[in-house]
């Protein structure tokens, strides 16, 4: 009897063991959905119904989807994540306040992939990179904040990829700066960057630099600003650009 018993509580551990387990677990692919609830685990049928509450639940480098159009929130970022929202509208309305702040590691990477970020006219930055690592931003559209559609301030150096996304009707468009010794650096390819009320492209400081190709910049009165001895470069003549402001360099094609 008593091996019976001892034998029974082992059983009873285990499968209690068993049972909290997953439910603590992060997954490496979670979902969002204007239906959802963030009681939810995230999982496909079960999805969650901001991007903060699924980013609780999702692992390091792994992705939050969308399954429908919706407002999903602003998001604070501290790991490497990717969050895709393809073939839908993922809104992040973000009046009074950043569409994502992203403040990772030197080794993390992070993907935002189909965003529409509305800043309403009162947001403060579209993006505003804080941290370092490596950070891609494409297919979105960032509109009405009263800083920078994309703000680049890395303390440790970050580098930041643009790619098809229009930053329009902002107080700035692209803005790479930071402290001292931070060599952050940005891309911006493909892009439509307009009305934005101060400069549509700008890299402040010796050690930041900023790159440009295939764009449009127009309507703002500088389109390119380069402060402090930082560096933009024109990859060809492949973009169109109205105001003031030249690159500081504009190497052909190879």
């Amino acid at each position: 009897m008593k091996y019976l018993v001892l034998a029974t509580l082992a059983a009873l551990a285990i499968s209690a063991a068993s049972f909290v387990s997953p439910a603590s677990a992060q997954a490496s692919r979670t979902w969002v959905s204007g239906s959802g609830s963030d009681a939810n685990p995230c999982s496909r049928t079960a999805p969650c119904q901001t991007f903060a509450g699924a980013y609780a639940k999702t692992a390091i480098s792994g992705e939050i989807n969308c399954l429908d159009s919706a407002g999903f929130g602003t998001l604070t970022i501290s790991k490497s994540i990717s969050v895709v929202c393809n073939g839908v509208v993922a809104g992040v309305l973000a009046a009074g306040t950043t569409g994502f702040t992203i403040n990772t590691a030197s080794t993390d990477h992070v993907v935002l992939d189909g965003m529409d970020i509305e800043g309403f006219g009162t947001g403060t930055h579209g993006l505003n990179v804080v941290g370092s690592g490596a950070i891609f931003i494409r297919n979105s559209s960032i509109r009405h904040f009263t800083g920078n559609g994309v703000n680049v301030a890395g303390t440790a150096g970050a580098r930041v990829m643009v790619d098809n996304v229009l930053i329009v009707n902002n107080a700035g468009g692209v803005n790479v700066q930071g402290a001292a010794g931070a060599a952050n650096s940005a891309s911006v390819t493909h892009s439509f960057i307009d009305g934005n009320a101060s400069f549509g492209v700008q890299a402040s400081g010796s050690v930041n630099s900023l790159a440009i190709g295939w764009d449009v910049i127009s309507n703002s009165p500088t389109a390119i600003s380069a402060l402090s001895s930082a560096q933009v470069v024109s990859f060809g003549p492949s973009s169109i650009v109205t105001g003031a402001g030249v690159p500081t360099s504009t190497p052909a094609f190879k």
